[in-house]
């Protein structure tokens, strides 16, 4: 009898550690997007860490700000990924860090620019995306006019203007950045461009699990376990690899 009932209780608990979540995400290539594979690499580094706990995730794509408003109403489990602030961790779960984005100024070839902290900026224009959060220096140096930012609806259009050369400056994630320039433009415009390898901010970004959604900060302990294991095994460092390697500026 107690070989039956030990089997029952551990068949039992394997059906309460097998679970599916849904999640909303958004369209940021190479990290995230609805047409890439495995949905970009980190939505695959979330769905794989969740998968060595037993949870098997569905993805749903919406606009950012829907997405956020939806795991913050519980309508959805969680969002991935973004970044901490202590707004955020009053209304979410927020995971150990999924991917790192660090933020670059992309300028042309052709114009030399080096700088070394926000007033080497002073007289430049630069092209800023509406919505973005370049960092608190950057803001408040925007607000205060010390700096010279055009807010545009989009990051093409801010790459199409710096190759226009009506602007000197932008500030992207390096990476999203090559990702962008490879899709929409040609192999001469990206010969055009250079990055400056200082960073204007560097970030780690997160899963978030809402608050309003019981079980969640359970939930949370699994994927962190999961994740966890994921980095160990080097599954991350290659995955973050075999997204980076191909972009670049190169034709």
């Amino acid at each position: 009898m107690r070989p039956f009932l030990l089997l029952l209780s551990l068949a039992f608990s394997g059906l309460l550690a097998a679970a599916e979540v849904t999640l909303t995400n958004g369209e940021w290539p190479p990290y995230l997007g609805q047409q890439l594979p495995h949905y970009g690499v980190a939505s695959r580094i979330v769905a794989e860490a969740f998968a060595l706990e037993g949870v098997e995730v569905h993805w749903e794509f919406y606009p950012w700000a829907r997405a956020l408003q939806m795991a913050e109403r519980g309508q959805r489990v969680g969002t991935a990924v973004w970044t901490h602030s202590p707004e955020r961790e009053q209304r979410f779960f927020i995971s150990e860090p999924v991917v790192e984005s660090a933020y670059h100024f992309f300028h042309r070839k052709d114009r030399a620019f080096d700088w070394q902290r926000l007033d080497d900026l002073r007289g430049l224009r630069i092209c800023g995306t509406l919505g973005y959060n370049y960092g608190e220096p950057f803001q408040q140096a925007e607000r205060d006019k010390r700096l010279q930012v055009r807010r545009l609806p989009s990051d093409e259009l801010c790459f199409r203007q710096l190759l226009a050369g009506r602007i000197d400056v932008f500030p992207m994630d390096k990476v999203v950045g090559f990702a962008m320039l490879h899709e929409h433009f040609s192999a001469a415009d990206r010969a055009q461009l250079s990055v400056h390898p200082r960073a204007l901010r560097s970030d780690p970004l997160h899963l978030l699990l809402s608050r309003e959604v019981p079980g969640n900060a359970e939930l949370m302990v699994r994927f962190n376990h999961g994740l966890a294991q994921l980095r160990d095994s080097g599954k991350v460092a290659q995955y973050l690899l075999d997204a980076q390697q191909p972009l670049s500026l190169a034709p």
